[in-house]
């Protein structure tokens, strides 16, 4: 049998609540779980600040300690320098002060009188809820992790409800008190009692180290009788402070902390929080709507488990990003498929990437949330305002920045605290291109819920979410929503700001226009007097230069689209660096798994067999390496004559490995006669290798949700253009995603590969040897969503 010392609660008590702002959430939060019908008052009566009350002991003590000293403080001056540090504010206790300063008459009594000052000071938290009897005081507040709020939490989950009874259920919050002061002194009552229950705990006595928990004898008691019959309620008084709670801190304490500790979006009444200092009403900020509707952009979301299956709702506005255009509105809805492959991925990727390992019914499990995210434009906040709105505005985003978490309406510490950036926010948005969607920029809160949630609990230390598959899928949520809303502010920036008028670079034009320039100035020549000859030599030398400036330009123009191929060709390379390296990779480690197994065999045939298997991961490999020739940045820019449907099948025949393992059944469909074409082999390769990327992954996702799923992937090679049509019987892309596919940036897959470059380079590629890359608009799989790319490798008569 354990035995428990009296430190252990202090123990627990510091380490389970870490900070006050947390202990007072705790006690707060048992006031709403009473139901209090008004709220929960905080009252900080303070008549003397601890570090006055430090100091004034300081002095006091050395003069006890040197009497005989020449430099003693006079008694009357120390007396009149106590009663200077008193609070004024705090009125009856600053009368009781006075009245014990004034009849100290020696240094001892002065300490003594300073010890009961100190005394005076207090913290209490009181609440109009339904109040502890006699009993409850015994079995329940003195009971360390009772279970009766969790029994009725269980019950109400079990019961379908949609409201959790308690806001908490370990019953370690009453450990709260003692890291704001030394004496904890309860007054509580039930409606039916006549009388206060009572309890007072000097938390010094459980600092003995000899004491067992048993050994320190703490009883509630009956107090004096209640003037209304009817009142219920608790107070909770703390004596002895830890801290120095001058109004200055009380009111930062408002600001940063007591603001936030309701969602101030919620909808959920009755937890009003109100805070005097000294008996002078704090005021507590709230966040108004008017605020808000300065944002530049906001992305909210509402995650919901639907008939068929898990989906996230989106909508996204985008109200002034920087720059004049109109208002943007998008509404989407990720559905299963979609939040499985961006939220969870392939389980071998997530390894690699020292992820925690998610399994699809986690996005079940997690229950529905929903969001707000409002960023705003720093930089642009001050435009067409006034030096003081500017600056009030500047003082509320200041305040609301981050994104916190609430349930059932209450704060979830840390998160959205200053020093705390659980979404990586500042990390992405250091790596990403464009707007900075960054804490300092954003104001949110996530909203969950006890009953509707029930897998997101928190630590014990109450510092977050115990880190489950269903905290990593709420987590990567709400980043993917940011990710979203980054991407719809970067494709309005391309289409309207960014958004130029083709140059087509016309030799024809350019010589049309020196000929008939010469033409013009051979007529004037005939007409113009001798002695103006000379302006007439001025247009032929003009017309000269301009003809250098053109000639120069044309070079210029040739000289960037050769840049511009080299970029692409090396984002490419870039690309399918990854894929060749895992490739490579995985053929090494069976070629290391063979040579280790040969070790144990002594067996010729057995050897030969091996030496076999060896052979063909190394020709694996070779195959591999072959491909990355035609990708280098010299190969992909010279064209070439070569049967495209013989490249296909050295492309696929590169990948036969990797079929084999992502068990993908392979459709291949040639002509009769091979399809010869005239382009730059490389950037075929490119096509189809980002293509066949793209199917593993989603047909990949698309298994680990169906267990019945068996991929498959078809591609068939026609002549007349030459092209290729690519399907695979994968989730397919749905109508509100078909037109952005190909968009710079955009991608639905795991945070850990969601670069949204590949079907971009690849519709760049194809372009570049003047064929095309697009989601045919009339092939539908069974679930209505666009399932084949048909990709022309070369223009007409090429």
């Amino acid at each position: 049998m354990f035995k428990v010392t009296a430190r252990t609660i202090l123990e627990l008590g510091s380490e389970l609540i870490s900070s006050d702002a947390i202990a007072f959430y705790e006690l707060i939060k048992n006031g709403i779980d009473a139901g209090s019908k008004n709220g929960v008052a905080i009252k900080f009566d303070i008549v003397l600040g601890r570090r006055d009350y430090q100091e004034s002991k300081s002095e006091i003590l050395g003069a006890i300690e040197g009497e005989i000293d020449d430099e003693i403080p006079d008694l009357e001056d120390l007396k009149e320098d106590i009663s200077r540090k008193l609070n004024t504010e705090a009125e009856a206790a600053w009368d009781d002060a006075s009245d014990l300063i004034e009849q100290a008459d020696t240094y001892q009594a002065l300490l003594e009188a300073l010890e009961q000052i100190n005394d005076l000071n207090s913290i209490t938290i009181s609440d109009t809820g339904s109040g502890m009897s006699l009993k409850e005081l015994d079995t329940v507040f003195l009971v360390i992790g009772t279970s009766s709020r969790k029994s009725e939490i269980d019950a109400a989950i079990a019961g379908g409800k949609s409201r959790a009874p308690f806001l908490g259920e370990k019953g370690i919050g009453r450990l709260s008190a003692m890291r704001l002061g030394d004496r904890l002194s309860v007054r509580t009552t039930r409606a039916n009692d006549a009388h206060f229950n009572l309890i007072d705990i000097d938390w010094a006595e459980f600092d003995d180290a000899s004491k067992m928990i048993e050994d320190i004898d703490v009883k509630p008691k009956k107090g004096s009788k209640k003037d209304d019959p009817d009142f219920s309620g608790t107070d909770i008084k703390i004596g002895k402070l830890n801290a120095d709670w001058s109004e200055k801190r009380v009111d930062r304490l408002a600001i940063d902390d007591f603001s936030l500790l309701v969602n101030p979006l919620g909808k959920v009444s009755g937890q009003r929080i109100a805070v005097f200092w000294n008996g002078k009403r704090v005021n507590i900020r709230r966040l108004e709507r008017s605020f808000l509707s300065h944002a530049n952009a906001l992305v909210s979301g509402k995650y919901r488990l639907g008939k068929a299956g898990p989906e996230l709702e989106l909508r996204i506005e985008l109200n002034n990003i920087g720059f004049t255009h109109p208002k943007e509105v998008s509404v989407e809805i990720a559905t299963a498929d979609v939040l499985h492959g961006a939220l969870v991925g392939p389980k071998a990727k997530r390894r690699r990437m020292n992820k925690r390992d998610i399994d699809y019914s986690a996005l079940n499990r997690v229950g529905p949330f929903e969001f707000e995210l409002y960023w705003f434009n720093r930089s642009i906040l001050r435009k067409g305002k006034s030096t003081g709105e500017y600056q009030a505005l500047r003082n509320l985003l200041d305040q609301w920045m981050g994104v916190r978490l609430y349930r059932d309406g209450f704060r979830v510490y840390p998160y959205g605290s200053e020093d705390d950036d659980w979404l990586e926010l500042d990390k992405t948005a250091l790596a990403s291109k464009g707007y900075a969607l960054n804490r300092i920029q954003l104001v949110g809160q996530v909203e969950i819920g006890r009953l509707q949630n029930p897998q997101l609990v928190d630590q014990t230390n109450r510092e977050g979410l115990r880190q489950t598959p269903e905290e990593a899928i709420l987590r990567e949520t709400v980043q993917f929503a940011v990710e979203r809303l980054r991407d719809e502010m970067n494709r309005v920036t391309k289409e309207q700001k960014d958004a130029k008028e083709p140059f087509i670079a016309d030799e024809t034009k350019t010589a049309d226009l020196e000929k008939r320039m010469k033409t013009a100035i051979q007529s004037i020549r005939k007409v113009v007097p001798s002695e103006h000859r000379e302006v007439v030599q001025e247009l032929e030398l003009m017309r000269e230069e301009f003809a250098r400036y053109a000639a120069q330009a044309r070079e210029r123009i040739a000289d960037m689209e050769k840049d511009a191929d080299q970029m692409l060709a090396m984002a490419g390379i870039g690309l399918m660096v990854e894929v060749v390296a895992h490739e490579l990779t995985r053929s090494a480690e069976d070629a290391l798994d063979v040579l280790n197994s040969l070790k144990r065999k002594s067996v010729p045939d057995e050897i030969r067999r091996r030496l076999e298997s060896l052979r063909a991961s190394m020709t694996s490999i070779s195959k591999r390496l072959r491909i990355l020739d035609p990708l280098s940045v010299t190969g992909r820019q010279r064209k070439e004559r070569f049967n495209l449907d013989e490249l296909v099948t050295e492309i696929l025949d590169a990948h036969e490995a990797q079929f084999e393992r992502h068990q993908i059944k392979l459709n291949v469909l040639l002509p009769e006669r091979s399809v010869q074409v005239s382009a730059v082999k490389g950037m075929v390769v490119q096509v189809l290798e980002n293509l066949i990327s793209n199917s593993v992954y989603w047909m990949d996702v698309e298994r680990q949700r169906k267990m019945s799923f068996r991929p498959e992937l078809t591609l068939s090679v026609e002549d007349n253009p030459p092209r290729i049509r690519f399907s695979d019987n994968g989730p397919g892309v749905s109508k509100q995603y078909k037109d952005r596919i190909f968009d710079l940036f955009f991608s639905l897959k795991d945070k850990s590969r969601r670069r949204g470059l590949g079907l971009y380079i690849a519709r760049e590629a194809a372009e570049h040897n003047g064929g095309a890359l697009i989601l045919d608009p009339d092939e539908f799989n069974d679930e209505g969503r666009f399932s084949t790319f048909d990709y022309r490798v070369v223009g007409e008569g090429t």
